[in-house]
């Protein structure tokens, strides 16, 4: 049997050499802002293409790590980024990158408490000042994860994807998310042994 440890993981450089750069930079420092891995990363944008995602949003912009390759796939699909940070000065370095790695991408950054900013958004909804997401995001309080879930349900399509990272490596903060999305029956989920563990979600 082939030791998988010797199956190269090949992530393609199919980037510019100014975001190539930058997420090299950001890959230093990875875990000081718990950003996923590029491996991940190339999931995430991936996933996002597969699923021609416009509407995307993401719980935790941190640097702007994982956003640079939402962004990537959005230029494809010609979507837009929505990515809530509590920590303005987290997420002013965010607003750079992506500038510099997506200049004609459109994005709505959002500062503050998620519960507050997905009641706003879910409101917003109701009133069809704008339409529901359909590919969520999330990398933030893991502890906050099923609270976060009570209130993405109410703003994610029919059809929509959630992925949820640092499922393996947090789980006993995580088991309360993973348990309720496994007992949904308008969920189909799957972990992900891919990083840190990932939770695939697609609701019906």
């Amino acid at each position: 049997m082939q030791d998988s440890s010797q199956i190269p993981k090949i992530i393609p450089q199919c980037f510019s050499e100014t975001t190539e750069n930058i997420l090299s930079n950001l890959e230093v420092t990875r875990e000081n802002f718990w950003n996923l891995d590029r491996e991940c990363a190339n999931f995430l944008n991936m996933l996002v293409k597969i699923n021609n995602s416009k509407r995307v949003l993401e719980i935790g912009t941190s640097n702007g790590y994982s956003g640079i390759w939402i962004l990537k796939a959005l230029e494809e699909t010609k979507g837009k980024l929505t990515t809530i940070e509590f920590w303005e000065k987290r997420q002013s370095v965010a607003r750079k990158n992506f500038k510099l790695c997506s200049p004609n991408s459109v994005v709505e950054a959002k500062i503050g408490s998620a519960f507050i900013i997905l009641e706003d958004l879910a409101q917003e909804i109701e009133n069809n000042e704008r339409e529901k997401f359909d590919f969520i995001f999330i990398d933030a309080n893991k502890k906050e994860y099923v609270k976060y879930f009570s209130l993405v349900d109410k703003i994610l399509a029919k059809n929509g994807i959630i992925l949820a990272d640092n499922i393996i490596s947090h789980y006993e903060k995580v088991k309360d998310y993973v348990d309720t999305l496994f007992n949904r029956n308008d969920y189909q989920s799957q972990i992900l042994e891919l990083g840190s563990g990932m939770i695939l979600s697609r609701k019906s």
